[in-house]
């Protein structure tokens, strides 16, 4: 490979740095326990964290250089699609189609800027983890949803809308597949009992409001 090939490659490179830039200050629908708004960067660089973490306690050996690629990865598409809450797209399942097409041709840009050398690698990846078969994918799938109502946990309960509420006890069809992370799933969803009854609400009836409603 010449310099002059690879100072080409480079260029698109720091162009898809400064676009990823974005995901710094995109903001996500989670609150910090300090009060200020997540962004998609932090919650990519725990679930990262998470990744390493947890890896050598998992039933099946995983491919961690994989599973942090995709992870990093999966959404890297907001830096030019935005962030979606999950929860507008319970309340409005077009907007779900809508993210979802933005997303498509978010990864396509992407894959085009990094033609000349690893685009089609993470446009593979992402759709990897959207398919979500592989067990890589399904790792990362399982943090990305763990992470998310860790993060709930570690807010004030007045950041929570109360749908939350019940999307505290629907992650277990993420994890079933690993037994670590139904561990995992249940010591996160134990936290949430507690804030929630902290909070002085019927736990019970939560749960089984969520469940009937989200099962």
């Amino acid at each position: 490979m010449t310099d002059q090939i690879k100072l080409e490659q480079l260029a698109a490179i720091m162009d898809v740095l400064q676009l990823a830039e974005k995901l710094k200050f995109e903001l996500r629908h989670s609150w910090l326990s300090n009060g200020r708004q997540e962004s998609v960067a932090e919650h990519t660089w725990r679930m990262s964290l998470m990744a390493i973490l947890i890896e050598p306690l998992l039933d099946q050996k995983v491919d961690l250089a994989r599973l942090l690629k995709m992870i990093i990865i999966h959404d890297l598409v907001e830096a030019e699609a935005g962030d979606v809450s999950v929860l507008d797209q319970i309340r409005n399942p077009e907007i779900r189609k809508i993210k979802q097409q933005n997303e498509e041709q978010a990864i396509l840009k992407i894959r085009q800027m990094l033609a000349t050398s690893n685009g089609q690698e993470i446009y593979d990846l992402f759709y990897e983890f959207e398919e979500k078969k592989t067990f890589e994918a399904k790792v990362a799938n399982a943090i990305d949803k763990l992470e998310v109502q860790l993060q709930h946990n570690h807010a004030d309960i007045s950041t929570w809308e109360e749908v939350e509420y019940d999307l505290s006890f629907v992650i277990g069809k993420h994890v079933q597949f690993d037994q670590t992370f139904v561990l995992l799933k249940d010591l996160i969803e134990h936290q949430a009992s507690q804030k929630l009854e902290e909070a002085g609400l019927n736990v019970s009836e939560i749960r089984e409001r969520a469940i009937s409603t989200f099962s």
